[in-house]
């Protein structure tokens, strides 16, 4: 039988082992060992005993190391993942360009056929401007009329002129599909307008005061202007 050095406890499997085994020894350092070999300080109780039918396929590690297949090294840890990019910005919100054009440009008192300078003033103040926009959504027309009258009637006179200003727009050009329109009567008079004359006394300088509450403004919302 042959030896071979080893230095931890050598722990066989006694039903299957190639070793000299100990019938006494602790069951974890169960192979037998050399008491000495020759005389050689360093290795004294290190060499296990072979038997004679040991093959290198039947070493363990605690006394051969160098003939145990050793275990693979796990691999590498996989590189970190990098963070997701971040999202994109926001498209910016749509813009609302709102122009105010007093109805005393656009019509004559108590009328809802646009003028020629209205026409005009149409074409300078809204048109242009709509043109500019890019990616329309909207184009809301809104009327209003002063207090005299009705509210009944002031609402068909401001949606008649709101109606007007929308069909010059679509004759121009502007997708009529994106044209809205809505007549407020004369229910949003302007803010800080004072008008005490009598009616219908004075009814010319009640006119002429109350001109600020007949107007008509036009929204446009797109989502980027030029």
């Amino acid at each position: 039988m042959s030896v071979y050095a080893g230095t931890a406890s050598a722990q066989a499997d006694p039903t299957n082992s190639a070793y000299v085994l100990s019938a006494t020894g602790n069951p974890d350092n169960n192979v037998v060992r050399s008491g000495s070999y020759g005389g050689k300080k360093g290795i004294e109780d290190t060499l296990c005993w072979r038997t004679g039918y040991w093959t290198p396929a039947q070493a363990i590690e605690a006394c051969e190391p160098d003939l145990v297949k050793k275990a693979a090294p796990p691999p590498p840890p996989p590189p970190p993942v990098p963070p997701p990019p971040p999202p994109p910005p926001p498209p910016p919100p749509p813009q609302v360009q709102k122009i105010t054009l007093s109805s005393k440009a656009l019509f004559d008192f108590d009328k809802a056929v646009l003028r020629p300078d209205g026409k005009r003033a149409l074409d300078t103040e809204v048109i242009a401007k709509i043109r500019d926009v890019q990616k329309m959504e909207l184009v809301l027309v809104t009327g209003h009329t002063d207090r005299i009258g009705t509210q009944a009637y002031n609402q068909r006179l401001s949606e008649r002129r709101a109606n007007a200003v929308r069909d010059y727009l679509a004759a121009n050009g502007v997708p009529k599909e994106k044209i809205e329109t809505l007549g407020m009567g004369k229910t949003q008079p302007v803010p800080g307008v004072v008008c005490n004359q009598p009616y219908p006394k004075q009814r010319k300088a009640l006119i002429e005061c109350l001109a600020p509450h007949r107007r008509v403004e036009v929204e446009v919302k797109g989502e980027q202007t030029k």
